[in-house]
């Protein structure tokens, strides 16, 4: 696993020694990325994007806005097994601004406060058998941490059927390889 483009393009990120995380893959990054790039569905402009990459894992796609040039980046992860890789990537860049490690359970309902920040992305990687999503969604909603031109990218598994109250919009749907990616907002 590596960065794909960017200032860190080619840098590799450190995998998980347990087998409980499962890292988002390189082909599906590029294809996220393609389409945050590229869509006419939404107006994403990374470098001036304020980030927030929860179920962090490694950090793989935090590393790849940061290293894309996005303004800013919050990492939430509490999974003891990995947050020492992701601290271990982040402190592999030699960069130490415009990024946060937060180590807090993001299924608690305090888990976004006093974030200090409004998203333009907001990247949500649970486990795959997860079935809180709804919750954490509405959580996002509720603290209104969301740009009201920001999106909400969720990586599932591609046989998982999520669904979603009324007041959330899936912009795009893409699945590659065993990943479904859902693009939405409110």
């Amino acid at each position: 696993m590596r960065i794909i483009s960017g200032n860190y393009k080619g840098k590799k990120i450190i995998q998980p020694k347990d087998k409980e995380t499962r890292p988002l893959k390189d082909l599906t990054k590029e294809s996220i990325f393609n389409i945050i790039l590229h869509s006419n569905k939404f107006k994403i402009d990374l470098k001036k994007s304020n980030i927030l990459d929860l179920f962090s894992g490694v950090g793989s796609f935090g590393l790849e806005c940061l290293s894309r040039g996005a303004k800013n980046v919050i990492f939430i992860e509490n999974y003891i097994g990995v947050l020492p890789a992701l601290k271990k990537n982040l402190s592999d860049l030699n960069i130490n601004k415009n990024y946060k490690v937060i180590d807090r359970d993001i299924y608690n309902k305090n888990s976004l406060k006093n974030l200090n920040c409004i998203f333009d992305i907001i990247f949500l990687d649970p486990p795959y058998k997860d079935k809180n999503l709804e919750s954490i969604l509405l959580n996002i909603k509720n603290e209104k941490i969301l740009n009201s031109d920001g999106i909400i990218i969720l990586h599932r598994h591609k046989k998982e059927k999520n669904i979603f109250s009324s007041q959330f919009k899936i912009i795009e749907e893409k699945k590659y390889g065993i990943s479904k990616i859902i693009f939405m907002t409110f």
